[in-house]
């Protein structure tokens, strides 16, 4: 995840190679290209050739340095070099922040949060001084802030659950697709690790084998299953199986539900009623990083209807982008919970807003 973003921001941030680096390369081309006509000449013009090497001047190697440095020179140097005022203006702020926004776009970064990235970049770098020498890292740490201000950070979801007083619900759903019973299998295994106890719900009766597959995720993890017949309402499911949780003290309850499509009302009202009935704690969405920005209409619709609590991205190690994780935490104001990377069980990453930045090399 982020691999591309960070590859583009390492690129928008990049330094120049140092001039002793710059001097060295260029003696060791010159020679390169003399040896080569070395073998094409004979003795006395080998010999007139290596007289003339020594007598290279320093003024012809620094030229050759001079223009290379002019084409590698990094974007926010050539901004920076341009400043003649004393303090930033705004119209230097969004100077410096065209070729970002196109890197934060191209990385599906939804614009809204483009915009919002932006909104926090002016406010934070206007009447900086521009001729400060550390002026680069003033807006490279203004940038960070930004990005970094657009992100939540999680709470501890573990920690809430052993400090609630019984049964803790669980609620997931999403679209389908998005590897939501896998991911539901990796909370379970996690919590098993953490020394909570657990039971599955099987409240996917419509799609074929959904019931089979938790089933086999809760023989393999060795933790309870409640299910019944295709067809049946997944509300009576859900609440057989929180009462047996009651019941027998298990202390978190996860209930897998059927991907539904964020366009159908009736769907939608379904999910609904079942959380009228179960009353669940926290209601999380799970959606693909891989989506780009299509993820955005479907959570605004989940958020609407259901209201989120949290939300898994799963499918992270194969996405590339990772703008995805940006936009969602703004637009719904809620956070991320944990990142899917695999699909293994253990293959679950706690969101973290730090591990993100240092991610994108921007820590």
């Amino acid at each position: 995840m982020f691999k591309l973003l960070k590859d583009k921001l390492k690129s928008f941030f990049g330094k120049s190679e140092t001039k002793e680096k710059k001097t060295e390369s260029v003696k060791k081309k010159s020679v390169k290209e003399k040896k080569t006509k070395k073998k094409e000449k004979n003795v006395k013009e080998i010999r007139k050739i290596e007289s003339l090497e020594a007598e290279v001047s320093n003024e012809e190697i620094e030229s050759e340095i001079k223009e290379e440095q002019i084409e590698k020179k990094g974007f926010l140097s050539k901004i920076v070099s341009k400043f003649t005022n004393t303090k930033i203006t705004k119209e230097q702020v969004e100077q410096i922040f065209e070729e970002l926004e196109i890197v934060l776009l191209e990385s599906n970064v939804a614009l809204e949060v483009v915009d919002k990235i932006k909104s926090n970049l002016i406010e934070d770098l206007i009447g900086q001084e521009a001729k400060s020498k550390d002026i680069k890292n003033k807006i490279i740490e203004s940038i960070k802030k930004a990005i970094s201000d657009v992100l939540i950070d999680s709470p501890d979801l573990i920690k809430e659950i052993k400090d609630k007083e019984g049964t803790y619900t669980i609620l997931f759903f999403g679209i389908n697709g998005t590897g939501k019973t896998t991911t539901i299998a990796k909370i379970a295994n996690l919590l098993k690790k953490n020394n909570i106890s657990c039971v599955l719900a099987a409240a996917d009766t419509f799609r074929a084998a959904a019931i089979e597959q938790l089933e086999i995720h809760a023989n393999n993890l060795k933790i309870p299953i409640i299910k019944s017949q295709y067809s049946t309402d997944p509300t009576s499911v859900a609440f057989d199986a929180k009462v047996y949780s009651e019941k027998n003290k298990i202390k978190c309850l996860l209930i897998d539900t059927a991907g539904r499509m964020y366009t159908k009302d009736n769907l939608i009202k379904q999910m609904e009623k079942l959380i009228r009935v179960i009353k669940p704690d926290k209601k999380i969405f799970i959606g693909e990083s891989t989506a780009g920005n299509d993820i955005i209409d479907q959570i605004k619709t989940f958020n609407e209807a259901l209201g989120i609590d949290g939300i898994i991205l799963s499918k992270s190690d194969i996405d590339e982008k990772g703008g995805t994780a940006l936009s969602v935490s703004y637009i719904t104001s809620k956070p991320i919970y944990f990142l899917g990377i695999g699909q293994k069980y253990e293959d679950l990453k706690q969101f973290n807003k730090k591990e993100i930045l240092e991610s994108l090399g921007l820590d």
